[in-house]
């Protein structure tokens, strides 16, 4: 068939007409929401209940409409080390002070991208991946980076903002102010001028904009807090550095992303490298490429040794956001619209765009069925209370296998042969051409 006759219409009605169960079908997607029927009660009944292995961790975060998951998650495991440490049984590290900087210097590194890249075709792959302009999303490696240049305070020393719950609004006025200052930078290098000076007065009008609505980032602050046990303490005159150091004193570099993305451009068992407009100006990303079974077993070693995983998957997949759950055979959108198939090969789910990683959360738990293989994981996410098992999540190993991308493991569970593959030299990424 190369065009829609009105012979081939004719058989498409007649087939939908002969399908009795078509009809049925459509009365009950008419009058209600899709995502209640698609959800199979059965199946998900199946995944719940206590876990073999568990982490302990206090309380649900909420990032409300913004996209800053992956900041919470990771922000959500040094909590706990602090925490720990001052005998807190709840406690929240600012996402908003972390944020602000994230901002900063996302703005930044788009416009030294437009300086470097500025004799690249307006038109060409690079500039129009440029000019996307900055969002809300990251990376565990982002989060580090900014950890470790800017530090870490706690919330009460730097609450949320409405406009930091709310972000969709000012990301979508700065891009356009971004995008406007792109113009002129372009042109000062295309005519041969130092474009430094002007991009400095670009981005102080970004920090003015970022006060305004997030307030300005504390520079030194006094921690009172009263433990468990009611007793009371107050640490004067931190900056957010030396709190980091004394409180959570983590040395991030113990940390290393590992992928599973099995697509032709990424070698298996290799390092993949590449710069995205989300990233610092002067840092790249890398992560170490395994299969997905070697991934799954790095986190279940973490697990085991008592530390959570910030891991990152499709949110959009097998997903039911009221019950808490992911999981293909309980999340059933195809069954509805007449039964027919989306499955793909994990790798070639990426290069045609079915899927990528929307959403990072951490693992807390992992349960084993009674070959001593993982059946189910527990998720903290970042949704608040509200949704899920009053905001954690499961999922299953399906959905882990099919669409958990990437997960951040600490080298001591690395094995021998693992921790060679760090040593290769990194195949680089056209940031244009990554996947997720």
């Amino acid at each position: 068939m190369k065009t829609i006759t009105t012979d081939v219409l004719q058989q498409f009605r007649s087939a939908y007409e002969a399908d009795t169960t078509a009809p049925i079908l459509h009365a009950a997607l008419a009058k209600t929401d899709m995502a209640g029927l698609s959800y199979v009660p059965g199946a998900a009944a199946q995944l719940k209940g206590a876990f073999s292995v568990e982490v302990k961790t206090r309380g649900i975060t909420a990032q409300q409409k913004s996209g800053r998951c992956w900041l919470f998650a990771a922000l959500n495991i040094l909590r706990e080390i602090v925490a720990d440490s001052c005998h807190l049984n709840e406690f929240e590290l600012s996402q908003n002070y972390l944020s602000f900087y994230d901002k900063l210097e996302k703005a930044n590194n788009f416009l030294q991208m437009v300086i470097d890249h500025a004799d690249e075709p307006l038109k060409g792959q690079c500039m129009q991946y440029i000019l996307r302009g900055m969002s809300d999303g990251g990376y565990w490696c982002e989060a580090a980076d900014l950890i470790k240049k800017y530090g870490v305070v706690p919330k009460q020393v730097q609450p949320e903002t409405y406009q930091s719950e709310h972000t969709d609004h000012f990301v979508a006025t700065i891009n356009k102010l971004l995008r406007k200052d792109a113009m002129e930078l372009r042109e000062l290098v295309l005519a041969g001028r130092d474009p430094y000076a002007r991009k400095q007065e670009m981005m102080r009008e970004v920090y003015k904009a970022e006060c305004i609505a997030f307030g300005q980032p504390v520079e030194t602050f006094d921690f009172a807090y009263r433990d468990a046990d009611g007793a009371y303490h107050e640490d004067r005159n931190l900056t957010p550095q030396s709190f980091y150091e004394k409180y959570v004193g983590l040395d991030l570099d113990q940390y290393v992303p590992v992928i599973n993305e099995p697509t032709t451009d990424k070698p298996m068992n290799g390092l993949v490298r590449f710069h995205g407009t989300e990233n610092m100006a002067d840092r790249d990303m890398t992560a170490l490429n395994i299969s997905g079974k070697e991934l799954e077993e790095l986190c279940i070693r973490q697990l085991k040794a008592g530390q959570a995983v910030w891991f990152a998957c499709d949110a959009g997949a097998a997903g039911a956001r009221k019950e808490g759950v992911w999981d293909p055979d309980s999340v059933r959108y195809e069954v509805l619209l007449g039964g027919f198939s989306t499955d793909m090969p994990k790798g070639k789910r990426l290069e045609y765009k079915s899927s990528s990683a929307t959403h990072a959360m951490i693992l807390t738990g992992v349960h084993f069925d009674e070959s001593g293989r993982p059946d189910r994981w527990k998720i903290e996410n970042s949704w608040g209370k509200d949704v899920g098992d009053k905001g954690y999540f499961v999922c299953s190993e399906a959905y882990f296998n099919e669409f958990v991308y990437e997960a951040v493991i600490r080298r001591e569970h690395f094995s021998p042969a693992q921790l060679d593959m760090l040593k290769k030299e990194a195949v680089v990424i056209n940031a244009w051409d990554e996947d997720v």
